[in-house]
């Protein structure tokens, strides 16, 4: 596995060895505890999760293999807002899912301009080639 590595040369957010067999639970009570004051409740209403559905990931009582990758990048995104290091890469490995490609607005502006241009039948047929592109993604 290559590491990845900031511009300075530096291991990124996350690349941490230590940390990379963490699961949700232990990922998330590790960034909890680097944001003080900041609580379970405080997460789930920031990242617009339900209480009980973050709670029942920390207490391991609810599956983690079908989360919703937008829940994912609003949780990093609530934990970057309070000042805490983390990165998607983290997040996504410690519920088992490939890492997705970076999202940029550059990118995803191109490609919806492309879509917009197809007629009808290939708008969905894009879409039925990339649901089966991510369905193989997350099996692999």
């Amino acid at each position: 596995m290559t590491k990845q590595r900031s511009h300075s040369g530096d291991p990124e957010p996350g690349d941490d060895p230590a940390h990379r067999d963490e699961d949700l639970a232990a990922l998330l009570e590790r960034l909890l505890t680097q944001a003080p004051g900041r609580t379970q409740k405080d997460l789930a209403s920031e990242a617009g999760i339900s209480y009980p559905t973050l709670n029942a990931w920390m207490n391991r009582t609810r599956g983690t293999s079908r989360i919703d990758p937008e829940k994912l990048r609003a949780m990093v995104e609530v934990f970057r807002r309070w000042g805490v290091t983390t990165t998607p890469r983290e997040f996504f490995e410690s519920v088992g899912r490939p890492v997705p490609g970076p999202s940029g607005d550059e990118r995803e502006a191109r490609l919806l301009m492309l879509y917009r241009q197809l007629p009808e039948s290939r708008q969905r047929a894009l879409l039925k080639d990339a649901e089966a592109m991510l369905q193989v993604s997350r099996i692999t």
